[in-house]
C-alpha cells in the first residue's frame, strides 16, 4: 500500500516511512509556479528548487553565480503552485560554507520568505557546523554528497566520484555524520550503483539518487533535462520522457507562418 496515497501533503516524516515501507520517492526540479502546479498535481512527492535555474533559467555554465535572492524568488513561485509535494530549497554556493553564523541566516531568510519546507547544503564534514547549526534552529536540512555543482571548479569535470576507496569512504563517513547531525535525507550524485546501494543500506534516513543507480530510496532528475526542454543535454543518467524543445520549436514556427501569412487571427479569433 502506499505510503503517500491519502496525505493532504508530503512531509519529511512522510519520506521517513516511505524507506521503511519500501515505497520509492519521487523527486523533480522546478523554478516557477507553472511547472511546480503540473509537477505536483501529478503526484512528485518531492520538488527540489534547485541552484541548477543558474544553468537552465539563466544559462550560466556552472551553479556558482546564482544568488540567495534569486533562489528565494524562484522557491517562492514554487511553493504558491505545490499543494501536497514537500518543497526543498539548495542554499546558493557562498551562502553557508564557510560561515555557519551566515548559513543560519541564510536559511532563516529562504524558509521566512520563500515559504519553503527544508533546504538542501552540498557537502560533508566541511560543512558540518553549518548543517547543526540550521537544524538546531528547527529547520530541516537534506544533504547532497558525491558530485557536488557548486565544487565544480574544485573537481575540473562532472565526471562519476567516489570510484577511488578513499573518496568512497569519506562519502560513507560524511553520510553517517550527516545522519547524525539531523538531515531528513541525502541526496547521492553521480557514483557507482554499487557504493550508492551500500550506503543507502547503512543509513536509516533515505537516499534520493541522480546518477546514482536504482539502490538508493529515490530518485531526481532536473525537470527541464527529463521533459526535454534542455537541447542537447543527454547523460547516461536521463531518461528523457518528451522533447519538448522540439515540439514547442515546431508549435512557434506555425504560429509564425500563420502570422505572417494572415492566417491568425481568423474572425472568431477577434472582437
Amino acid at each position: 500500500m502506499s505510503v503517500t496515497r491519502e496525505i493532504k501533503r508530503v512531509t519529511t516524516k512522510t519520506l521517513q516511512e516511505m524507506k521503511q515501507g519500501g515505497e520509492k520517492i519521487a523527486m523533480l526540479t522546478s523554478y516557477d509556479f507553472s511547472m511546480a502546479t503540473i509537477v505536483d498535481d501529478a503526484g512528485i512527492d518531492v520538488i527540489l528548487v534547485g541552484d541548477s535555474a543558474s544553468n537552465v533559467m539563466a544559462g550560466h555554465e556552472t551553479t556558482l553565480p546564482i544568488t540567495l535572492d534569486q533562489m528565494i524568488y524562484h522557491a517562492s513561485s514554487v511553493v504558491r503552485g505545490a499543494r501536497r509535494a514537500l518543497v526543498i530549497v539548495d542554499l546558493p554556493f557562498g551562502s553557508y560554507q564557510g560561515n555557519s553564523k551566515e548559513a543560519l541566516s541564510s536559511a532563516i531568510r529562504m524558509m521566512k520568505e520563500s515559504g519553503a519546507h527544508g533546504v538542501k547544503l552540498e557537502g560533508g564534514s566541511e560543512i558540518i557546523e553549518s548543517v547543526n547549526r540550521i537544524i538546531a534552529a528547527g529547520i530541516p536540512v537534506m544533504g547532497h554528497l558525491g558530485l557536488t555543482p557548486q565544487s565544480i571548479y574544485k573537481f575540473g569535470t562532472y565526471t562519476v566520484r567516489a570510484k577511488e576507496k578513499a573518496e568512497a569512504d569519506k562519502l560513507q563517513a560524511d553520510i553517517l555524520q550527516l545522519e547524525e547531525a539531523g538531515c531528513f535525507g541525502v541526496v547521492l550524485e553521480k557514483i557507482p550503483a554499487q557504493l550508492a546501494a551500500a550506503v543507502t543500506a547503512s543509513v536509516k534516513i533515505p537516499t534520493i539518487g541522480i546518477g546514482a543507480g536504482g539502490g538508493c530510496d529515490g530518485q531526481v532528475l532536473v525537470v527541464n533535462d527529463m521533459i526535454g526542454l534542455t537541447k542537447g543535454f543527454k547523460p547516461r543518467f536521463l531518461r528523457q520522457y518528451l522533447d519538448l524543445y522540439e515540439e514547442i520549436k515546431g508549435a512557434v514556427s506555425t504560429y509564425v507562418s500563420d502570422v505572417k501569412g494572415n492566417d491568425f487571427p481568423n474572425g472568431k479569433e477577434q472582437y
